[in-house]
C-alpha cells in the first residue's frame, strides 16, 4: 500500500471512530481488525472504557475505502440471578453482561473451498472468509473459587467475526461451562449506525408494502429484515440475519438515543443453555444494487451443510392449484403434465375450517369427494406430484400423525398455512417440523410471514416460503422490481405467479418475466386461473420449458424499485426476464453471459398492444452471438423474456 492511500485509510476509519473528545477512552490495545479475502471489507472492533468496570464493545466498518457502519455498539442483554450471587453484583441492568469484558485471546482462521447444492441459484457456491474469534472473560483475575472450579470464568462470550467478498457477518457465541450456564436474553445492544442521509427501504411487515424513508421518525415501528439501504456516499448496503433456527426474530428499529442508528430488536427473549450460538447479523455492501443480488450466496454459506443424507427424492418444480373436487383435481393433473409442470396443490379447505381446531386433517371434509390417495396414484402415472395445504393448528396437534399417513396416501409435501413465527418457541417448533417431514421425504412450503435465514441449505426440503408481499395482495410493478433488492436478498419466496387474473395490474410480458426474475424452487404458476382460461397461447411456452432453479444465475442490470434484468442458465440455455416499474423505459441487455462463439436462437416475448390478440405479447425469433446488444422498448409496467438456446 503507497503512503498517501496509507493515509486515507487512516483517515476515513478516523471518521468512524469516536468523534468524541474524548478519543483517549479508546482501549487501544483491544483492537482488532478483519479484513476480507479481497481487502474490500474492513471490520474493526474495539472496547471504550466509560470509567471501572464499564467497558463497552464497538465496531466499524469500511467498504472500498467508504463508511458503511460508523462506531455501533455491541453486545447482548442478559438477565441472570446468578450474576449476583457468584460475582457479588447487582443484576440491575441488562447492559451488565457485556459492560466488562475483558479480551483474553483472539483466533484467526481462513477457509477457501465451494460445495454443491442439491439445488440452488447457482450449481456450486464459493465459500471463502476470514474469521476472527474474540475471546471475552468476565472480569479480573482469577475471581472467586467454589467447588473446585472458578466461577467468573464460567461468564464468558465469544464474539465471532466473518469478512466474505460478499459481505460481513458477526454473531455471538456462549461457550460450553462446567456449569451449564443458563441464559436469559433479554435482546441485544447490537446496532448500526449509518452515516447521515441515510435511507432506508421500509418495510413494517413481512406481506407489507415497501416505502423509502429517511432513518428518523419512525417512531415504535419496526422495519422487516433484509433492509436495505441507500447511503448517501453512493452504496447501497443490505442489514439481515442468517442462522436464526432456536432464537426470536429480529426486526429493526431506531435508537432513541442516537441519530441515524439501528437497533436489533428481538421479537421477544430467548432462554438457552450454553454452549450456544446467536443468529449471525450480516451486513453486505454494493456500489451498485444488483452486486446485493449476486452476492445473496452469503446467507447459504452462513448456515451448516447439508444434514439429509439421501437426497434423490428433493425435486423442485412448478405447481398448479387445483379446485378442491375431485373431477377438478384430475383436470388440473392433466393441465399441469400438459403444460410441464410437477406439481397440483389442493389448498385450504379440504380437511374442513382451516381455523379451527377441531377440524381434522387425518380425514377429507365429508362435504368433499376427494380421495387423495387415488388422485396421488392418478398424478403419479402422469409424472405429477400432489402437495397438501395444512393450517399450522392442525399441524401442531397432529404433525407426528400426518406424516406417515401422508406418505402412505402418496402425497409428495405440505404448504404450513397460518404461520406463527417471531418467539423462540415457534421458531424452534418449525425448524423442528421440517426435520421431521425430512424423515418422512416430505417437502415443504411455508406461507405467511416467514422469512428464510439459510436453512434450506441445511434441510433442503424446505423448498420455499412466502413471507412476501406477492400475488395475493396484486402490487404494482414499482413494488415487484423492488423485491429482488429487498426481500429476495434472503433466499426463495413464493410470489404465487398469474397470468389470466384480471385484477393483475402489470402486463402479460412482465408476468411472463417473473418466471427468471424471481427464484423459487417450487414456482406456484397460474393462482387464481383454471385450466380452462388457457386457449392455446404461443408465450406460455416460455413458462412450460423454464426450469425452477439454475446451474448460474447473473443480475446484469437494475436500479431499486426502477428495473431488473435477471439471467439464468440451465445446462446450455439462458433465460432472461427483464421487468420495469410503472414508467415505461428502453434497456439494453448485454450478452456477454452467453458463450463465446456460440450461435444461440433466441425467442423474445414482448408486449405489443398493436396485437389482434388476447394477451398481446409478440414473440420474435431471431439468431444471436455472444456480444451482441439487444436493446428492448418496455411499456410502463411491462416487460420482456428471453430464451437463449444453441443454434442447431
Amino acid at each position: 500500500m503507497n503512503l498517501n492511500r496509507m493515509k486515507k485509510r487512516i483517515w476515513l476509519l478516523l471518521l468512524c471512530v469516536p468523534m468524541l473528545a474524548n478519543a483517549q477512552d479508546v482501549m487501544t490495545e483491544t483492537r482488532q481488525e478483519l479484513a476480507s479475502p479481497d481487502g474490500n471489507y474492513r471490520f474493526t472492533f474495539y472496547q471504550r472504557s466509560f470509567g471501572v468496570d464499564n467497558a463497552r464493545m464497538y465496531y466499524t466498518l469500511m467498504y472500498k475505502d467508504q463508511v458503511v457502519v460508523e462506531e455501533s455498539e455491541l453486545g447482548v442483554q442478559i438477565k441472570n440471578q446468578l450474576f449476583e450471587s457468584a460475582l457479588g453484583v447487582p443484576n440491575d441492568t441488562c447492559h451488565f453482561w457485556c459492560e466488562n469484558l475483558r479480551m483474553t485471546d483472539v483466533e484467526r482462521q481462513s477457509v477457501d473451498h465451494s460445495w454443491k447444492p442439491v439445488y440452488g441459484e447457482r450449481s456450486e457456491v464459493l465459500d471463502r472468509y476470514h474469521e476472527m474469534t474474540l475471546k471475552l472473560q468476565k472480569g479480573e483475575g482469577e475471581g472467586d473459587r467454589e467447588g473446585g472450579y472458578d466461577k467468573r470464568k464460567n461468564y464468558r462470550m465469544n464474539i465471532v467475526v466473518r469478512a466474505y467478498n460478499e459481505g460481513v457477518a458477526f454473531r455471538y457465541h456462549f461457550p460450553e461451562t462446567t456449569n451449564g450456564l443458563f441464559l436469559h436474553i433479554t435482546g441485544e445492544q447490537t446496532s448500526f449506525t449509518m452515516p447521515e442521509g441515510t435511507l432506508a427501504y421500509y418495510e413494517r411487515w413481512a406481506q407489507g408494502p415497501c416505502e423509502l424513508r429517511p432513518l428518523k421518525g419512525w417512531g415504535e415501528e419496526e422495519s422487516e429484515r433484509p433492509l436495505t439501504l441507500k447511503l448517501p456516499n453512493g452504496l447501497f448496503v443490505a442489514l439481515t440475519e442468517a442462522e436464526m433456527v432456536d432464537y426470536a426474530r429480529g426486526k429493526f428499529r431506531l435508537s432513541a438515543e442516537k441519530p441515524s442508528t439501528l437497533v436489533t430488536s428481538l421479537y421477544s427473549s430467548v432462554d438457552v443453555i450454553s454452549p450456544y450460538n446467536t443468529p449471525w447479523r450480516v451486513i453486505m455492501a454494493a456500489t451498485r444494487p444488483i452486486e446485493l443480488i449476486n452476492n445473496n450466496d452469503l446467507i447459504l454459506n452462513l448456515n451448516p451443510a447439508c444434514r439429509i443424507a439421501d437426497t434423490s427424492w428433493i425435486k423442485p418444480g412448478k405447481v398448479f392449484r387445483c379446485g378442491l373436487k375431485q373431477a377438478e383435481v384430475r383436470a388440473g393433473i392433466d393441465f399441469a403434465a400438459e403444460r410441464g409442470l410437477q406439481y397440483v396443490h389442493m389448498d385450504a379447505g379440504w380437511y374442513g375450517p382451516e381455523m379451527k381446531m377441531s377440524s381434522d386433517a387425518t380425514s377429507v371434509d365429508e362435504a368433499k369427494d376427494l380421495d387423495i390417495p387415488a388422485l396421488c396414484k392418478y398424478a403419479e402415472s402422469k409424472g405429477v406430484g400432489v402437495f397438501v395445504y395444512v393450517n399450522q393448528r392442525a399441524l401442531v396437534q397432529q404433525l407426528d400423525v400426518l406424516l406417515p399417513l401422508y406418505k402412505q396416501w402418496g402425497v409428495k409435501g405440505i404448504k404450513f398455512g397460518f404461520v406463527q413465527i417471531g418467539n423462540q418457541h415457534w421458531s424452534t417448533w418449525l425448524h423442528d417440523a421440517i426435520r421431521k417431514c425430512a424423515a418422512y421425504e416430505m417437502l415443504v412450503d411455508i406461507h405467511d410471514e416467514y422469512r428464510p435465514t439459510g436453512f434450506s441449505r441445511t434441510y433442503p426440503n424446505l423448498m420455499t416460503q412466502e413471507g412476501i408481499r406477492g400475488n395475493e395482495e396484486m402490487p404494482d410493478a414499482t413494488h415487484n422490481v423492488l423485491l429482488p433488492y429487498t426481500r429476495f436478498l434472503a433466499g426463495a419466496a413464493d410470489y404465487t405467479l398469474c397470468y389470466f387474473n384480471n385484477r393483475v395490474k402489470n402486463t402479460k410480458a412482465h408476468q411472463l418475466a417473473m418466471a427468471a426474475v424471481y427464484y423459487s424452487p417450487l414456482q406456484f404458476m397460474f393462482w387464481y386461473d383454471q385450466p380452462s382460461l388457457y386457449r392455446g397461447e404461443e408465450e406460455l411456452e416460455f413458462w412450460k420449458a423454464i426450469p425452477t432453479v439454475w446451474d448460474d444465475s447473473r443480475a446484469l442490470d437494475g436500479e431499486i424499485g426502477e428495473y431488473i434484468v435477471q439471467a439464468r442458465r440451465s445446462g446450455n440455455e439462458w433465460f432472461v426476464g427483464a421487468m420495469t416499474n410503472t414508467d415505461a423505459r428502453t434497456v439494453t441487455v448485454p450478452t456477454d453471459f452467453l458463450t463465446p462463439g456460440t450461435k444461440y436462437s433466441l425467442a423474445l416475448y414482448e408486449d405489443d398492444d398493436r396485437l389482434n390478440t388476447r394477451t398481446k405479447v409478440r414473440i420474435t425469433r431471431k439468431n444471436i452471438k455472444a456480444g451482441d446488444k439487444l436493446v428492448l422498448k418496455l411499456k410502463a409496467s411491462g416487460g420482456a423474456a428471453l430464451h437463449f438456446t444453441p443454434a442447431k
